[in-house]
């Protein structure tokens, strides 16, 4: 059994995690405007059943990201700089004031510290590559300490996971954002709403710069002669 102060890694719903690793990967252009995902095979690249593949496709579709096709799974949506910006614009409104609420008097933040020292021992051990788990797992606890399910349910249909800038390595990743979390839970300690909602909007920010950056980049290599 794991000791009682080492910080548990928090797992999203399985449809959560399938929107997720699509949602990023349309985001950055790694899966092209017309791809067509289909049931059967996006399921089975990821291990899972075909049921939160559906439920993934149904969520998608409902923030534009790709378009259901009856039966037959879903296709693609065009990506532009303004849907990447409006998805984190509505993401940087909802955790920053998730943080403001958990850094509220009173609330419980064990979970929250439990989960940074294990990011901490995880960048200590130089397992970047476990880093992402424990960054996911931050989040979650943070929601749960924002003591609002329905807010907590719709960050979790938003989230894309790490968004690492073109030629950023894990290891840079993980020592950026472990500092940023570490501000972050400081201001959490000391029962800050403002700065506390002030640090994730600027944490939101980066992440969207990185993700503009991986945009850009794709959309060079797609341009003849690049």
């Amino acid at each position: 059994m794991e000791p009682d102060n080492v910080g548990k890694i928090h797992m999203l719903p399985a449809r959560e995690q399938v929107a997720s690793y699509l949602r990023k990967a349309i985001l950055r252009r790694e899966i092209p405007e017309g791809s067509i995902l289909t049931l059967e095979e996006t399921a089975r690249h990821m291990g899972v059943s075909t049921t939160p593949v559906r439920e993934a496709l149904q969520l998608l579709a409902s923030q534009g990201l790709v378009k259901l096709r009856p039966n037959k799974g879903a296709v693609v949506q065009g990506m532009d700089e303004k849907a990447i910006r409006d998805h984190f614009a509505v993401r940087t409104l909802l955790e920053g004031e998730a943080a403001a609420l958990a850094a509220r008097p009173g609330s419980d933040l064990t979970e929250v510290e439990k989960v940074f020292q294990a990011m901490r021992q995880c960048l200590l051990d130089h397992r970047y590559t476990d880093y992402k788990h424990y960054n996911e797992s931050f989040h979650m606890a943070l929601w749960d300490a924002a003591d609002n399910p329905k807010l907590a349910q719709i960050l979790g249909s938003l989230w894309n996971g790490l968004s690492l800038g073109f030629l950023m390595t894990e290891t840079d990743y993980a020592k950026i954002s472990y500092f940023e979390h570490q501000q972050l839970m400081e201001a959490l300690r000391a029962h800050d709403p403002q700065k506390a909602r002030q640090l994730m909007h600027e944490h939101m920010h980066r992440s969207m710069e990185n993700l503009l950056t991986n945009y850009r980049e794709q959309i060079g290599k797609e341009k003849p002669g690049t």
